[in-house]
């Protein structure tokens, strides 16, 4: 027998004999089920290119992305050494994409390790703690799910200035209800289970029993909501990029040089055209990606 067959027939043993065993097992069922959707593999691969292209931007790139040249401004895709053209400061569109791309997994990743977290605090002590405290949490959480995501990220930058630090902020603000709606719900149904109960038994108290035992069950939901939510915080970034209030020039954000070229449409389509391909092929990695994650992390799915 192969290590590789041996290892195989470790994971998917029907009875496993360590707490280590089950856990490595569960995950290696989670991406067997991951690897049979197609879609979400296919979400998977291009969400893998674009970073390892956003990792390996100054040796994939073909010129400096800031370099100007007028003389060879609007040229068309394929011109000149320009894989994709150049804009309308003669600028290579290819290799600002690829420093583009930074730039975007980069506020994506500061909003997910802001968002989820404080929807999660706030979620959690609103279920376990009830009353007051949940009313009161309920209705703050209620006035910023009133307004659109959009347009109350527009108030914070114009409040907090124009930025990357002040749109990932002002994105973290607008992003963390749902996270706290879904963590509230999961507490709601764990906090009067009877494992709860005996854990306060055994003396435990609520700080203990909310970061120890209500957290870990919230985790999986908020995967799930993060990995479908990242298509939209890029959208709003690229939004607030072309509104001029996410990264300043002559920084190559997505959603910037799509506003660049906006007035060269008609007649230079690939310069902002080919910036909205890339934001439509990261948004649309994500969204099957956390189709298939759902598919693994969601209890009530049958993965049968």
């Amino acid at each position: 027998m192969s290590i590789s067959q041996g290892l195989r027939d470790w994971l998917l043993s029907e009875e496993p004999t360590s707490r280590r065993q089950a856990k490595f097992a569960s995950w290696y069922n989670g991406w067997l089920t991951l690897r049979s959707n197609t879609l979400a593999m296919l979400g998977l691969f291009v969400l893998t290119f674009l970073i390892l292209c956003a990792i390996f931007a100054p040796f994939l790139a073909t010129h400096d992305p800031f370099a100007q040249d007028l003389g060879q401004r609007l040229l068309a895709p394929g011109e000149a050494g320009h894989f994709f053209g150049t804009d309308h400061l003669g600028r290579d569109i290819y290799s600002r994409l690829l420093y583009g791309a930074r730039i975007s997994i980069y506020i994506v990743l500061l909003v997910v390790m802001v968002a989820p977290l404080v929807g999660l605090i706030v979620g959690t002590v609103s279920g376990y703690a009830g009353g007051w405290i949940d009313i009161v949490l309920m209705r703050v959480t209620d006035i910023f799910l009133a307004f659109p995501r959009l347009i109350l990220a527009l108030a914070f930058v114009a409040a907090l200035g124009a930025g990357i630090e002040n749109a990932v902020l002002a994105i973290s603000l607008t992003a963390w209800p749902p996270y706290a709606r879904i963590a509230r719900a999961e507490t709601l149904t764990i906090r009067n289970s009877d494992y709860i109960h005996a854990i306060k038994l055994q003396g435990a108290g609520p700080f203990r029993i909310v970061t120890k035992h209500i957290w870990p069950l919230c985790i999986s939901s908020l995967v799930i909501r993060v990995t479908l939510d990242m298509a939209g915080i890029i959208l709003t970034a690229a939004g607030l990029g072309f509104l001029g209030l996410g990264a300043q020039p002559p920084s190559p954000e997505w959603g910037a040089m799509i506003s660049d070229g906006r007035q060269y449409i008609l007649d230079y389509w690939w310069v902002a055209t080919i910036p909205g391909i890339a934001i439509f092929a990261i948004s649309l990695a994500f969204n099957l990606l956390g189709d298939g994650m759902r598919d693994v992390l969601d209890p009530k799915e049958d993965n049968s």
